[in-house]
């Protein structure tokens, strides 16, 4: 089953046991979907179209949960804490520091890698290689610092 389709059928089972906070997050991404889909016209909208839509609505939430953080307005972080648990649903499984630094080591190592003006490349090689599941921010900061410390 599709994400489309797996929302289209969350929305429904959310309308049918009336839980309209799930209802009203699953409604939103449903139409950002929408949105996409317009803006590509008359190109399909693909899987990996939908997940970087979906990427994009989990890192909206991220940056609203740290400013409503840092602004003391606990009841809207928590909000948007629901919302983005709901999206995180979604998407696949995020690597761990650990695991994001390994494959940092291994494609600095397969690059040649030494100096900081080298980070694109390995930045570009690293989100191909781990396809989606590491948190570009923190795979930045790593491949900041090690490049730096060569």
């Amino acid at each position: 089953m599709t994400i489309k389709n797996q929302i289209m059928s969350d929305i429904k089972v959310a309308m049918r046991a009336r839980e309209q906070d799930r209802l009203t997050v699953l409604r939103g991404f449903h139409s950002a979907i929408k949105n996409k889909e317009i803006e590509l016209r008359p190109k399909e909208l693909s899987e990996p179209d939908i997940m970087a839509v979906l990427k994009t609505l989990a890192k909206q939430r991220k940056d609203s949960i740290e400013q409503f953080t840092k602004a003391g307005r606990t009841e809207l972080a928590d909000k948007e804490k629901f919302e983005l648990s709901i999206i995180e649903s979604y998407l696949p499984e995020q690597m761990g520091r650990e695991q994001i630094e390994a494959v940092v080591l291994e494609v600095i190592s397969a690059l040649g890698a030494t100096d900081i003006k080298q980070m694109g490349q390995v930045m570009k090689e690293i989100t191909a290689k781990t396809n989606g599941t590491a948190d570009n921010k923190i795979v930045s900061e790593i491949v900041r610092a090690k490049l730096q410390a060569n």
